[in-house]
């Protein structure tokens, strides 16, 4: 059946939440699905209604809201920050001597978790046909990092002490440790930005006197398809604008239920008359739980929706790049993607 044409507009923008399922989850707006509506893509039209607001952003992390655009574009953005914007990490571990307690591939992998600081743009790929020969690495593609530490006792400790930190020197290896060893002439070309792991105090292991560590390790430009230790991002995630509408007045103690319901800083109560009535303040910061449809005398007071080409993403970068310098190496690499796909189909119309 036909949906009335009343309720069009709302299918074909707003995802609607029940008590029991979700409505309107599929996009609609193809052309001919709606009599009367033109939905062939325009370029103008697209341009008029897509915008990108940056709501927060600092050295870590980045939310902006991703306006006008399909959930198809949107979710290949948000794959292609975790899996194809290129990084620099540590992929072969040369291990010269390691006495303690941690085999050799755990210590590797443990290192090559570590996110160093790096401008993967001032690298060029590994050619995968080189061999894993130390000597071979070049600056245009290697980074050459050294963790070289050994245990003793300390000879100033107290003797009734039993406290590792004092009883020992260099007994916790941190990621402070590792050091840049510059190949070629990269001490010239990095000399305004030391390369180094971004966090100093990540634990690497533990020694006790005697026991020591020394390593080599190549850090070369990957990406997280190949591997997560390439992903540029904690996290990349997005989730639609929430919409709460109220449908009828709601006062008193039902109000305060309902401002219970929902999370802070969504619903407000005002005094109006000397009675305390709901009022929505800020939908953006409900999480969309439906806490709400539990109460038979309030779910039929409350619409909840999202809606569907309003985006809200949440960027949280490893350190390796600023969250905002992530997001635009996202958008090279889907314009990127798209400029190959448009040679593909110029080439198949040529032949």
């Amino acid at each position: 059946m036909a949906a009335p044409m009343s309720n069009v507009e709302e299918i074909r923008s707003r995802v609607i939440l029940g008590e029991f399922g979700v409505k309107n989850v599929h996009t609609t707006d193809f052309p001919g699905n709606y009599p009367g509506f033109d939905d062939t893509w325009d370029m103008k039209r697209f341009q008029k209604n897509f915008r990108i607001d940056v709501v927060h952003l600092d050295e870590n992390s980045m939310e902006f809201d991703m306006v006008g655009i399909d959930a198809a574009i949107a979710n290949a953005f948000r794959r292609i920050l975790l899996s194809e914007v290129p990084t620099m990490a540590i992929e072969k571990v040369f291990i010269y001597n390691n006495t303690s307690i941690v085999q050799d591939e755990v210590l590797a992998h443990r290192l090559g978790l570590i996110p160093i600081k790096a401008d993967p743009r001032l690298f060029e790929f590994k050619n995968t046909g080189d061999e894993s020969a130390e000597e071979e690495a070049s600056e245009i593609d290697t980074i050459q990092l050294q963790l070289k530490i050994k245990c003793s006792r300390n000879p100033r400790a107290s003797k009734d002490s039993s406290d590792p930190r004092e009883l020992y020197l260099n007994h916790m290896v941190y990621s402070k440790h590792i050091e840049w060893v510059p190949i070629g002439n990269q001490a010239d070309v990095f000399a305004d930005s030391c390369i180094r792991p971004v966090h100093d105090d990540i634990l690497i292991a533990q020694l006790r006197p005697g026991q020591e560590l020394d390593i080599t390790m190549h850090c070369v430009k990957g990406i997280g398809k190949d591997h997560a230790k390439f992903s540029p991002v904690a996290t990349a995630s997005y989730r639609l604008l929430p919409e709460i509408t109220l449908l009828e007045p709601v006062e008193g103690e039902k109000a305060e239920r309902l401002k219970r319901c929902f999370s802070r800083g969504v619903i407000d109560l005002e005094e109006v008359r000397g009675r305390k009535v709901a009022k929505v303040v800020n939908s953006r910061l409900d999480t969309c739980s439906r806490e709400v449809l539990r109460h038979n005398d309030l779910k039929n007071c409350v619409k909840l929706g999202r809606v569907r080409d309003h985006f809200i993403f949440t960027v949280e970068s490893t350190g390796i790049m600023l969250p905002d310098v992530l997001v635009t190496e996202a958008i090279k690499v889907l314009m990127a993607k798209c400029q190959t796909f448009l040679n593909e189909m110029n080439s198949v119309d040529m032949e």
